[in-house]
């Protein structure tokens, strides 16, 4: 059996939306966008020693696919992210995808719970989740997540899409691992307690 981990950039008022440029989700009329630009570098370079060193696939929404495949496919061999994204296998959740042009990359539409219930029942690395915060609602619903992986950036939006958003489960989590970056971005890992999980 796979674990299932999400990682997630989140301001202090717990927004994970667009973290990386201005343009990457105006939904809601979002206008906050590039909020973790200027701490980029030092996170990155935390997130690849403690959530990206070990092999995993990746479990995506349609719209977070949109946004990798063509900044990551066409990588060369010095971005050693888009190396390790080139590896994995790629789940991408859609029920409008039919073609992928990134290699590895397989859909996964249906009944998308018991989809991801399967996948993990089967063998192989493990699932991690990168933004799609659409997918990180319906795993929290349905308490398919093992880890959250999640870096809080000293910042607050006061507006925008929240990992926790009002009507989230109620859920006990266990702190497993902190760690902070010079210019103040705290990693938070976190591991779910009690029955349920999975």
């Amino acid at each position: 059996m796979r674990k299932l981990a999400i990682l997630t950039f989140q301001t202090l008022d717990g927004v994970m939306q667009a973290p990386s440029v201005p343009e990457e989700d105006f939904s809601g009329g979002f206008t906050g966008g590039g909020w973790a630009r200027e701490y980029w570098d030092d996170v990155m370079a935390q997130v690849q020693v403690e959530a990206m060193a070990d092999p995993y696939d990746l479990l995506l929404g349609r719209k977070t696919y949109e946004i990798f495949a063509p900044n990551f496919s066409n990588a060369g061999p010095e971005n050693p992210i888009a190396q390790k994204f080139l590896k994995a296998t790629k789940y991408v959740i859609s029920s409008t995808l039919s073609e992928f042009d990134w290699a590895n990359s397989k859909c996964v539409s249906g009944d998308i719970p018991n989809e991801i219930r399967s996948l993990k029942n089967g063998e192989g690395p493990l699932l991690q989740v990168h933004g799609s915060w659409e997918l990180i609602q319906l795993l929290l619903e349905h308490r398919l997540i093992d880890e959250y992986r999640i870096w809080t950036f000293p910042i607050v939006l006061g507006a925008g899409k929240r990992l926790f958003p009002d009507g989230t489960p109620p859920e006990r989590l266990e702190l497993v691992k902190r760690l902070e970056t010079a210019s103040g971005v705290v990693m938070s890992i976190y591991r779910p307690l009690g029955a349920g999980n999975g």
